[in-house]
């Protein structure tokens, strides 16, 4: 069921009457509600894997409880990695098997050794990446006596597949959102009226920006051979702000609906656009993965602490791990190698922090340096997500070395039956709505609070307007790929 379905917009009201009309005064009632809501929400994109998701959500509960009564440290270990094992275990078989079986073949043929290999059709269960570094997180933090295993399981398992989270995040802390569900929740007007505000901002990126911009995108990197350098920036620049419409987008939407049901979820973005060097790009872009690499692997590793070549070490250990994640090929890999030669100058010169404020905080206006420095950590993201979106590391390169050549100075064409100039359009209009409320947890947060309620509530219309009027056929979010 995606957000932007006719679906959800029929499930949410649904939800949202029940859990506080008919359940409001249980706390049982409605975090089984939510439960139930949050497996008929996964099951109708394929109910086969639900039974996936109820296994790794039981085997993750009753290893807390296990590690809680183990008696000595030995049983306590055995039981986490029993758990660690098995999580990761499925993840690399649903994600990974084809991937190293192919790799594997490839590289005995290099060696004049030719094999066949048996590979398998396996379907990808959407959100498996999430879910299962939610119960990862939650088993870790009991093995390190950071939090108590959770006894009730109705309680974890809303934790664990909470519907507005489930399939793309944000990945979620037993320690933040526990808490959240074991207490009593009662309606609040003001909230819900905020989350409805961000929805509608989640929607605008996602139909609007996303879902058009993927238009000329698709078309540059469908044939980079056959088109001009010019066409190839341009497609690379809309694939940018492709995935930040469409991922940010999904984002505010899962933001916006848990508050209608009385929860607040982590901030996955913050304005990463405005970033003025990589380093602080990645503390804005997709946060709750960027600080579970930090948490969890990161600083077990040694962080920043060592010498420069374990400093060196680990970040290319977390950014290829963050790649990888994202997809089984080697284009996913390179982008995370390339991330972290973009970060290693800034981590070695002790510049990784230099920027913890918000650009131009209280200013109208960027200063030069500010415009500079956002430049080109954006153009260097921008060429990073070239092999974030390339097929194969051939089609990278070709789509590279074409944006780079001569014919960059011819005048770009598209056959999308969109108006490239409408596009520009409304990316930079968006980008000006960003930036006016880039210190606000979204967008328009801050912009509907300070405009007046006739302008407020036409800018909201306009909105509504352009979701309906550029909506078409319902497109899927990019991150359900992982």
């Amino acid at each position: 069921m995606l957000f932007n379905s006719i679906g959800f917009a029929i499930f949410l009201p649904v939800v949202f009457f029940l859990y506080w009309f008919a359940t409001s005064r249980s706390l049982r009632m409605q975090n089984l509600l939510l439960l139930v809501a949050s497996y008929f929400f996964y099951a109708c994109w394929d109910w086969r894997f639900l039974f996936l998701l109820v296994f790794s959500t039981s085997l993750d509960y009753y290893t807390g409880l296990k590690m809680c009564e183990a008696r000595s440290q030995q049983h306590r270990k055995i039981w986490f990695w029993l758990s660690v094992v098995i999580n990761l275990g499925f993840l690399f078989f649903f994600k990974y098997y084809n991937f190293f079986i192919a790799s594997f073949q490839e590289a005995l043929a290099g060696s004049g050794i030719q094999i066949n290999p048996w590979t398998l059709k396996i379907i990808l269960p959407v959100g498996i990446s999430f879910y299962t570094f939610h119960g990862l997180s939650y088993v870790i933090d009991i093995y390190k006596n950071r939090i108590k295993a959770e006894r009730n399981f109705v309680d974890y398992a809303v934790f664990v597949s909470f519907f507005p989270l489930l399939v793309a995040g944000p990945i979620e802390r037993a320690t933040h959102l526990l808490p959240q569900i074991k207490q009593p929740r009662t309606f609040d007007y003001g909230k819900a009226v905020d989350g409805v505000r961000q929805i509608l901002w989640g929607l605008f990126k996602k139909v609007v920006i996303a879902d058009n911009c993927a238009a000329f995108a698709n078309e540059a990197f469908n044939n980079p051979a056959g088109q001009s350098g010019s066409t190839l920036a341009i497609g690379a620049i809309f694939f940018a702000f492709q995935i930040y419409g469409d991922f940010s987008g999904y984002s505010d939407i899962a933001l916006g609906t848990a508050r209608l049901f009385g929860m607040e979820l982590l901030q996955n973005f913050s304005f990463p656009y405005f970033s003025r060097d990589i380093a602080e790009f990645w503390r804005r872009w997709h946060i709750s993965l960027s600080t579970w690499f930090r948490d969890y692997l990161y600083i077990p590793l040694g962080g920043s602490k060592g010498g420069t070549w374990m400093k060196i070490r680990n970040t290319f250990i977390i950014f290829i791990v963050s790649g990888f994640w994202h997809g089984a090929n080697w284009t996913f890999i390179a982008w995370g190698a390339l991330n972290a030669l973009y970060f290693l100058p800034l981590l070695l010169t002790d510049k990784n922090r230099n920027h913890l404020g918000i650009v131009a905080q209280g200013k109208i206006f960027p200063s030069w340096r500010d415009v500079l420095n956002v430049s080109l950590t954006f153009g260097l993201t921008t060429i990073a997500w070239i092999f974030f979106r390339a097929k194969s590391m051939h089609e990278a390169f070709t789509y590279i070395s074409g944006m780079f050549s001569w014919s960059f100075f011819r005048k770009p064409e598209f056959h999308t039956g969109h108006a490239l100039e409408t596009q520009l359009i409304l990316v930079i209009l968006f980008m000006m709505i960003e930036w006016k409320g880039r210190e606000s947890k979204y967008a328009i947060e801050s912009l509907g609070l300070k405009w007046k309620a006739p302008v407020r509530y036409a800018f909201y219309y306009v909105l509504v307007i352009a979701i309906f009027w550029f909506a078409g056929k319902e497109q899927q979010f990019i991150y359900f790929q992982f």
